[in-house]
């Protein structure tokens, strides 16, 4: 019985470090680096044929709400612009850092209620008096190899989402630049 306990902890841990990783992977639905370097091919394009073209394919993608936003910053005028962008770039890094640090304190949770259960198995086992040693031993080793289980995975994915954070937020600072280069029709 406490061994599906620890699963079902241990499983809860590895459902919130995935949600985290999908958070990280998902922060905007176009590839910052792949919309600059599309935009980057066509530098001899015409700025204002450029950006008209931008505009439909954005308007195209239902989730593109913060590529909107940025482009609406990045044509924006004066003081303004510069304010917008920070803005759009506040709002990229907290879509990024949702949930950062879920997988580190589910792997923290998942280790300790694992060999907290087995702490447990074995108190029971000293409280009764008719014992099956072996099967005691073995339903708590069962139940800390299960909480290791859910912590290296809680792990991996705070490595995975913490790499595609960074990537993500270099790319995203290379569309600004890139954005920020073009001279745009409404741009000062």
């Amino acid at each position: 019985m406490l061994t599906i306990l620890g699963i079902v902890v241990s499983a809860a841990c590895v459902f919130a470090s995935a949600r985290r990783l999908r958070l990280a992977a998902l922060a905007t639905p176009l590839d910052p680096a792949l919309l600059a370097s599309a935009l980057r091919a066509e530098k001899g394009r015409d700025p204002s044929e450029l950006c008209s073209a931008l505009r439909q394919e954005l308007v195209v993608e239902a989730d593109a709400d913060w590529e909107r936003d940025l482009f609406s910053a990045v044509e924006a005028t004066g003081p303004a612009r510069t304010a917008l962008v920070n803005e759009q770039l506040a709002e990229i890094d907290y879509r990024t850092q949702s949930w950062g640090r879920v997988p580190r304190v589910c792997a923290s949770i998942s280790t300790s209620f694992g060999f907290l259960l087995a702490f447990a198995m074995v108190a029971s086992m000293a409280a009764s008096a008719e014992v099956d040693v072996s099967a005691i031993a073995a339903s708590a080793i069962n139940v800390v190899a299960v909480g290791l289980a859910g912590a290296a995975f809680c792990v991996a994915a705070q490595l995975r989402a913490n790499a595609l954070v960074r990537e993500r937020l270099a790319a995203t600072d290379g569309l600004v630049n890139c954005l920020e280069s073009l001279t745009l029709p409404s741009a000062s």
